[in-house]
C-alpha cells in the first residue's frame, strides 16, 4: 500500500509540486521516493543526502567514532544540502558513549549589541517575518563547528583534519545538483538578491542550475581546508570572520550588528540531557532529548506523557490513526505548545518553572493536565503552573519556524548520537559568505535570531521569555532523541527530524509508532504526518480518509490538509538471525539514506 501511495504521489525530478491551498509547510516539498529500510550489524549512518551519508560511513569504516562520522557528514551537508544546515549555522548533539548521555549545545547566540527591540519597526510593530529573515538582523553567531570540535576532543578517534577530506574533495570536483535542491531553488526569490549566492546557485538568466549540473565550490573547499588545519579558530577569527561580519553589517537594507568580538567570544555549552521515563508496549523505557534552549524534549515528553494518561494512548500507532486518536493527540499537543510558548527559553537567561525543567514532565503535573482533555476540542489551551505559582512571562505569539537536517549514527564501539543541525529557514538569511570574489561559492549564514520572539513583550508590558537579549540562544524545536531500555540501559533508538516546530510532532509520531506500535523505523517514518502548533489541526495532504477529517471538524477542530515535509532519520535496535542488528529508516519525503556495515 505504501508503494502504491508513493508512486501515485511522487513528483517527477525537477518538477515543483503544487502549493498547499490552505497552509504553508515549514519545509518545501520536493516529491517522494520510496525507501526500502536497511539492516546493519556493526554501525550505521542515517543522514539527509546520500553523499553525506556515504562520507560518514567511510569514516566509520576507517576506524572513526560516531562523532568523527558526524563531523564528516556535516561538512558534506554544508555543500550538498546548503538550504538546511552548514558551518554558518548551529546544532544540538546528543551523544551516548556506552555509559552516559551528553548534550552538546552549538546553538547560535545573539550579538552583544542586540536588544529586545531588534525586530521592531519605528512604529513599535514587528517587521514582517520574511523581511526579518532575509537581513543582517537575523544572523546569530554560528556555533556548529565549535560544538563539533568540543565533542571531538572528548570522543574523536581519527584526527580532526581527516574528517574534512570527503567534503573538501567533493567541493573541488563538484557534485550533481539533486532534484530537491533544484526544486527549492526554483521556489526561491530572496536568494537572488545576494550577488555571491546568485552567481553560485543560478544561471545568468536567473534560473537555477538543472538537476544533474555539476556544481563546484572552491571557496568552501578553501574554508574547510583552513578549519581542518587550525580548527574553529579559522571560522571565528581571521579572514573568514571578517567576511562574515562585513556581510552582516553591510546588508543593503537591514544591516546587523554582529561583530568580530561576538565571533571570537562564542563558546559551545555542554548541558545535562533531559531524560524521562516512559512505558510503551509493557516495556519500561528511558527517553533522552535535548534540554532548553530546545523545547523539543519537553514538548515530546509532555505529548507522550499526556497520551499515556488517556484511553487512546493505549492504542498502538501501527497505521493511519483514526479521528478519536488524533483528537486526543491534538488536545495533548495544544497543552504542550501552550506551556512551550509560556516557559521555554535559554536557561542561561530564563529560570525553569519550579526550579527545574523536569517540573513540566512531573507525573502529578501531567495527571492534572491530562484531566482537561475531553471528547470535544477545548476552546482554549492555556499554560499550566508546574511550579505552583503564576508565571510572570507573557506567552510568545505564534510565528513561523523553518529549516534543519538530522543525523543519527552508531559506531562499532557502542557510541551513538542524534544530531539536529540548522541554518533555520531554507537558505538561511539568504547571505552567502566568500573571502575571495574570484572563487565561486562559499557558505550560507543562518537566520536563527528569528527563532526569538519578534515581539518582546505583550500589551501589558510583560516580557516574553524567548525575547532577544545579548548573548542569548533562541528557543529551538530541534528534538534529537535517544531511547534506552530502563532496566538494562541498552540503547534502543536514535531519531530526529527537521521541520520547524513540527519537528516535535514528526519525532513524537516516530517514537509512538516504533515503541508503542512495534513498527520498523522505516514503516514508522512512512506513516502520514500530523500535528498542531496550538491552532488548526494539520494533516498530511491526501493521506487521511475524508471521514476522519469530517469527524475532527465535528469535534470543533479546524483542519488543514497540507504538505508536511519531514526529514526523519532513525536507527532502531532489532533482531535478525538471532543477532542484534541496527534497523535504519529514512524519510521518503527527502533524499536521505542509511549506510553502514
Amino acid at each position: 500500500m505504501l508503494a502504491v501511495w508513493l508512486a501515485a504521489c511522487a513528483t517527477p525530478p525537477g518538477a515543483v509540486p503544487p502549493a498547499a491551498p490552505q497552509a504553508t509547510p515549514p519545509e518545501g516539498a520536493s516529491g517522494l521516493t520510496a525507501k526500502p529500510g536497511w539492516t546493519f550489524r556493526q554501525h550505521a549512518v542515517a543522514a539527509a543526502n546520500p553523499l553525506a551519508t556515504e562520507a560518514g560511513a567511510q569514516i566509520l569504516r576507517a576506524g572513526g567514532s560516531a562523532v568523527d562520522a558526524a563531523i564528516a557528514v556535516q561538512m558534506v551537508l554544508t555543500l550538498v544540502e546548503p538550504q538546511s544546515s552548514g558551518i554558518g549555522g548551529g546544532a544540538f548533539l546528543l551523544h551516548f558513549d556506552g555509559q552516559r548521555v551528553q548534550a552538546f549545545d552549538g546553538r547560535e547566540t545573539a550579538p552583544a549589541a542586540a536588544t529586545p527591540q531588534l525586530f521592531l519597526r519605528p512604529d513599535g510593530k514587528p517587521l514582517p517575518f520574511a523581511e526579518a529573515v532575509a537581513s543582517g538582523l537575523s544572523v546569530g553567531v554560528p556555533g556548529a563547528v565549535a560544538m563539533l570540535a568540543l565533542a571531538h576532543r572528548q570522543h574523536g578517534k581519527l584526527p580532526w583534519s581527516r574528517l574534512f577530506e570527503p567534503a573538501i574533495a567533493l567541493a573541488e570536483r563538484g557534485f550533481a545538483v539533486s532534484p530537491r535542491l533544484h526544486t527549492l531553488l526554483s521556489q526561491e526569490t530572496a536568494l537572488k538578491a545576494d550577488p555571491v549566492a546568485a552567481a553560485y546557485f543560478f544561471r545568468p538568466d536567473g534560473t537555477p542550475h538543472p538537476v544533474g549540473h555539476v556544481l563546484r565550490n572552491p571557496e568552501l573547499a578553501e574554508v574547510l581546508r583552513n578549519i581542518a588545519a587550525i580548527g574553529p579558530l579559522a571560522l571565528h577569527e581571521g579572514p573568514v570572520a571578517r567576511a562574515i561580519v562585513a556581510k552582516v553589517q553591510q546588508h543593503p537594507l537591514r544591516p546587523g550588528t554582529l561583530s568580530l568580538d561576538d565571533l571570537k567570544r562564542y563558546q559551545p555549552r555542554e548541558r545535562e540531557a533531559l531524560c524521562f521515563d516512559h512505558r510503551a508496549a509493557a516495556r519500561a523505557l528511558r527517553i533522552c532529548g535535548f534540554p532548553p534552549p530546545s523545547s523539543g524534549a519537553v514538548a515530546v515528553g509532555q505529548i507522550l506523557g499526556l497520551m499515556a494518561r488517556t484511553p487512546q494512548g493505549a492504542q498502538p500507532l501501527a497505521g493511519v490513526p483514526d479521528a478519536d486518536w488524533l483528537h486526543t493527540y491534538m488536545e495533548a499537543s495544544r497543552l504542550a505548545f501552550a506551556d512551550r510558548a509560556q516557559y521555554l527559553a535559554d536557561p542561561d537567561f530564563v529560570a525553569a518553572p519550579g526550579g527545574a525543567w523536569q517540573s513540566l514532565l512531573a507525573p502529578r503535573y501531567l495527571d492534572e493536565r491530562a484531566r482537561s482533555i475531553t471528547p470535544a476540542r477545548a476552546p482554549q489551551a492555556i499554560p499550566g503552573q508546574p511550579g505552583g505559582a503564576p508565571s510572570a512571562w507573557a506567552r510568545m505569539p505564534e510565528q513561523p519556524e523553518y529549516g534543519t537536517s538530522h543525523i543519527s549514527i552508531t559506531d562499532r564501539w557502542g557510541n551513538a548520537l542524534a544530531m539536529t543541525t540548522t541554518i533555520e529557514a531554507g537558505f538561511g538569511s539568504r547571505m552567502m559568505v566568500s573571502t575571495n570574489p574570484s572563487r565561486p561559492g562559499g557558505f550560507l549564514l543562518n537566520n536563527e535570531l528569528t527563532d526569538f520572539s519578534l515581539t518582546p513583550a505583550d500589551a501589558q508590558g510583560r516580557p516574553v521569555a524567548n525575547r532577544v537579549e545579548p548573548g542569548k540562544r533562541p528557543r529551538s524545536s530541534m528534538s534529537p532523541t535517544l531511547v534506552f531500555d530502563q532496566g538494562s540501559g541498552e540503547l534502543l533508538m536514535s531519531a530526529g527530524s527537521p521541520g520547524g516546530a513540527l519537528i516535535i510532532h514528526f519525532t513524537a509520531k516516530t517514537l509512538l509508532a516504533t515503541l508503542q506500535g512495534g513498527l520498523s523505523p522505516q514503516a514508522a517514518i512512512d506513516l502520514p504526518n500530523f500535528g498542531t502548533l496550538g491552532g488548526p489541526v494539520l494533516l498530511e495532504d491526501k493521506r487521511f480518509p475524508a471521514a476522519t477529517v469530517a469527524h475532527l471538524r465535528q469535534r470543533g477542530h479546524t483542519v488543514e490538509e497540507t504538505a508536511m515535509t519531514s526529514g526523519l532519520q532513525a536507527l532502531v535496535r532489532g533482531q535478525q538471525g538471532g543477532q542484534r542488528v541496527w534497523l535504519g529508516g529514512a524519510d521518503p519525503r527527502r533524499e536521505g539514506i542509511v549506510a553502514g556495515d
